[in-house]
């Protein structure tokens, strides 16, 4: 029987608010005014029960705690799920793909 993977990627909308920090502007120069700003990680848990942990502050990042709306399973779904090695390619890839687009991403 075929192992059954259970790691995602995962993006969460930010809060525009985030462009007011330093950290996240800076790794943002080509961000384009008016497109959402995310953060795209990878779990092996539930993505709601992770985007949860965000939130209340369980191995959290910053900008999720303090400016995360919601989870943008268009983003993401069509991925899901997958190896652990597949789950780390693809959560550099996205957040590269969505930079590209014109996003402010943070991907730890």
């Amino acid at each position: 029987m075929a192992p059954r993977f259970h790691y995602s990627v995962y993006v969460i909308e930010l809060s525009s608010d985030v462009m007011y920090e330093a950290r996240f502007r800076k790794a943002n120069p080509d961000y384009v005014s008016g497109k959402p700003c995310v953060y795209v990680g990878m779990t092996g848990i539930n993505v709601d029960q992770r985007f949860d942990k965000h939130k209340a502050g369980i191995q959290s990042n910053r900008f999720v705690r303090e400016f995360g709306l919601r989870l943008l399973p268009k983003l993401y779904e069509m991925y899901n799920p997958m190896p652990y090695e597949g789950a780390r390619e693809m959560e550099v890839e996205l957040a590269i793909g969505l930079r590209e687009s014109g996003y402010g991403v943070w991907q730890a």
